[in-house]
């Protein structure tokens, strides 16, 4: 059985301290997040996203996204960062947007496409545990806790998985999803809504008049 901590309960930096520890040693966690449930692990140790993606049941080439601790890691992970992308991470990051972008050339991961689509989808999660422990690792590979192209898990009775298979879960309660996170696509010339979540397209053009929609 996964060692389970109650983060209503338990000390913020025992329980910060416990997944850093598990996911530099190359472990899957379970943890909170805004939208429900979800698996971490080290984005650049490529044993533990292969096996995030066979506790979801993906097929090959589905991607996992990546959570950073905030903007300033972009340049060592995309190609270019235009002054509409610096406005709206400045706006909505931490929170509830995504963006795609063109990747670095060259990063030794493989987020379950063996690097062939050259793009990787990023956000900054605004929950406080996440933050917490992203202010201690790298970025991170971030992929829902249900099974693929199933709800999002809200209730931990409802993981799809053997908890031997975790290394440890952080519990939160039984979650009440905020809907959606809004994806915009920075891989072209000008940005473009890909999906609309939690932010809309009003607040969004409010910062990128010529946003594509």
């Amino acid at each position: 059985m996964a060692l389970r901590i109650d983060l209503q309960s338990e000390d913020l930096s025992i329980a910060v301290d416990t997944a850093v520890r598990n996911i530099n040693a190359g472990e899957v966690i379970v943890a909170p997040s805004e939208f429900g449930y979800i698996y971490l692990c080290d984005a650049f140790k490529k044993d533990a996203v292969k096996a995030l993606h066979i506790l979801r049941g993906d097929a090959d080439g589905v991607v996992t996204q990546i959570f950073i601790r905030d903007a300033a890691v972009l340049p060592g992970l995309v190609k270019s960062i235009s002054n509409d992308i610096e406005a709206v991470t400045r706006k909505f990051w931490p929170g509830p947007l995504s963006i795609t972008f063109n990747a670095q050339p060259g990063l030794s991961w493989d987020l379950g496409d063996s690097g062939k689509l050259g793009q990787v989808n990023i956000r900054v999660p605004e929950n406080k545990f996440l933050a917490a422990v992203l202010k201690n690792t790298g970025p991170l590979a971030a992929a829902s806790a249900a099974l693929s192209g199933k709800s999002a898990v809200l209730n931990l009775a409802e993981l799809p998985i053997y908890e031997s298979d975790i290394g440890v879960i952080f519990s939160d309660g039984i979650l009440r999803s905020a809907g959606k996170s809004t994806v915009i696509d920075a891989t072209g010339a000008q940005l473009k809504v890909k999906r609309l979540g939690v932010i809309d397209t009003k607040e969004l053009t409010a910062v990128i008049p010529n946003l594509l929609t």
